[in-house]
This record gives C-alpha cells, structure tokens and sequence, in this order.
C-alpha cells in the first residue's frame, strides 16, 4: 500500500499493520487522527506535545474508558473518554488546558465506526475549547479487545486562592447535587440489553468545566469538595467524601433529583438510583451560607437546570452517610458492594 492510497473508511477494518509503525499505521494517524483531531501542537507530529505552561498549580488525571456498547443514546466512546477526563480535572477547579489520548484498536473493527468515534471525539474537545494535542494507537488480535478501549489523559490550571479537595467537608456544610442522577446508567443498561421503554433514556455524559468556572466565580472560597458520581453513583461518592473528611453526611431522599422514567427504569431493572452511574453531573459540598449562591449559578448554567441542595454534612466518628426516606425513615447508603454495571464508562 503507498502512502498515496486512501484509507477505505466505508468498509475496511483495521488490522494489524495499522499497529505496526509502518507505512499503513502513518496513514492511520494522517487520514483519520490527524484529519479530525487537526491543531497547531498536534499537527507538528511528535512524541509528546510542546507548551508553555502558565504560572499556578497544575491538575492532572488520566482516565480509561472501556465502555460497551461503543455507541449509546447521547454519546459514544469517544465523547465519553473526552467528557470523563475533563470532569476529574474540573473537579480541583481547574480550567483544563489539553488532552492526551492512546488508542487500544482491535483488529477487525470497521474503519467507519472508528473514524464516527474520533469525530465525535473531536467534536467534543472541540465544543469543550480543550484540544487533544498527543496520543498513541496500539492495535491487538480479534478477540483481545472489545473494538476500541481509550484512555485520556488530561491538564489544567487552578486558579489563586482555589483549595478544593475531598478532605475539606466539614460539619455544617451544605451537599449540593448538579442535577438529576441515573440518566447514564440506565441509558447504558437499556442500549446493551436492547430494552424499550416509553419515554428514551439518554445519557448525561457532558464536559462540566463551565459550571465549575461559573461556581468558583461565584464563591470560590466558599467551595470545599467538588466530585462527578460516575461509577458507583452519587452513594459512592459521598462515601468517599465522608471517608476523606472524617465525616457524615445525611441527604434527604426528597431533594434528590430523578427523572421519572430513570425512576420507573429503575424499578424494573432493580436498580437503586443512588448507585447508578453518571457522566454529567457533579456533588458539591460548601459553606452553608454560601449554598443558596452556588445553587443559583448551577441552575443557571444549562447543564444545571435541576440542581438542588440534597443534604448537610454532620459530625460523625463513624464516618456514615444516611439518608432521611420519604417515609420519614433514616437509612445507612453504604458503600457499593461488587458493580451493579459492569463497562458503563
């Protein structure tokens, strides 16, 4: 094959040369990569990617995505593997600044469901103002994958004056909850098992780095935790933030957003909302006197339209996190026990 040839993106497959280092794998990156992912940094075709670097803190995560299926009601892969690394780095407060990805291929998977995956990819840095500026493509035999695995990886800047850790939540801080919980979850069961239901479930997989800037504008001393209850749900979460911080945390089942579908979903999957994954939303523990403002910049970004105030961190040696029931009951959320579904990000 000369490097004039085009890659057959309508029917061909990868295979294994496409890993090989050779001229098929150039091609690869030049008419597929590079086609979309197309940036000053990237297109100087190195092995790693050159910037300067502003003066502040850093953040940075890296985050593998093995979801299945690949392709789901409100995203794919490739705008989930986007999606998931620039929350975790939103998450210190920080504004990221670029994306790195590396590509497990398996041999056989149609061209065309890799090149839809990479546009959506790019469309999503692209939407999210946060170029992918390096990477890597590795390709492995049939059946030693499951199409595609990606993992991202990527960096930001926290701003002055910004602490926000999950060891900050303090007794008396308020639990703030970005929006309704389960959307991606369920979204995810319903795609694999082929489930119909009346009213679409679909995903919440959204960059969340807008609302983050729009919060710490708003109070940014005033922010203890930031956390995107991904897999385990929002009762991972908070065990977690209980956990670092030493603390309780009671919610209050009738604050918590669910949309009536998910609910319904829910039930006859037999699922618990509070362990469903999500990839678009975000807990926030604060100061209490500053909870009413931080709800209001939620709500008035568009990702944040049901945001509400869940619960209140307590004192508790036990570190336990309970939730006040409809019925007017306490009960223990405790931690997940095994995973409820398996490959959801």
């Amino acid at each position: 094959m000369s490097r004039s040839q085009s890659l057959n993106l309508k029917s061909g497959q990868v295979d294994l040369t496409h890993g090989g280092g050779g001229r098929a794998m150039a091609q690869l990156i030049d008419q597929l990569f590079i086609k979309h992912f197309d940036n000053d940094l990237l297109n100087r075709r190195n092995d790693q990617a050159l910037f300067n670097v502003p003066a502040g803190r850093l953040a940075i995560s890296t985050d593998g995505h093995v979801i299945s299926p690949l392709f789901f009601p409100g995203g794919d892969i490739g705008s989930l593997a986007v999606h998931g690394t620039l929350n975790d780095v939103a998450m210190s407060g920080a504004k990221p600044l670029y994306l790195a990805a590396a590509f497990i291929l398996e041999e056989g998977l149609p061209l065309a469901d890799l090149e839809r995956i990479v546009a959506s990819m790019a469309a999503a840095a692209n939407k999210a103002g946060v170029p992918i500026v390096t990477g890597d493509t590795k390709v492995v035999e049939r059946g030693k994958a499951d199409g595609v695995f990606i993992t991202t990886t990527g960096v930001g800047l926290v701003p002055d004056g910004v602490e926000i850790s999950g060891d900050r939540a303090a007794a008396g801080c308020a639990v703030l909850l970005s929006g309704s919980i389960g959307d991606h979850g369920v979204s995810i069961m319903a795609s694999r098992e082929n489930l119909q239901f009346e009213t679409s479930i679909v995903s919440d997989s959204a960059a969340l780095h807008g609302m983050v800037a729009d919060l710490v504008a708003a109070a940014p001393n005033a922010i203890r935790c930031l956390r995107d209850p991904t897999r385990g749900g929002l009762a991972a979460v908070l065990n977690e933030l209980a956990g670092q911080s030493g603390v309780g945390i009671v919610i209050d089942e009738a604050r918590i957003p669910v949309k009536a579908q998910v609910k319904a979903a829910c039930e006859i999957l037999g699922l618990d909302p509070l362990y469903v994954a999500n990839e678009g939303k975000l807990v926030c523990i604060c100061d209490a006197d500053a909870a009413e403002t931080l709800l209001a910049a939620m709500r008035r970004h568009p990702l944040g339209g049901d945001a509400a105030i869940i619960g209140e961190v307590v004192a508790d040696p036990h570190r336990f996190v309970q939730m006040t029931t409809a019925f007017g009951g306490r009960r223990i959320v405790d931690w997940p026990v095994g995973e409820q579904l398996p490959r959801i990000c």
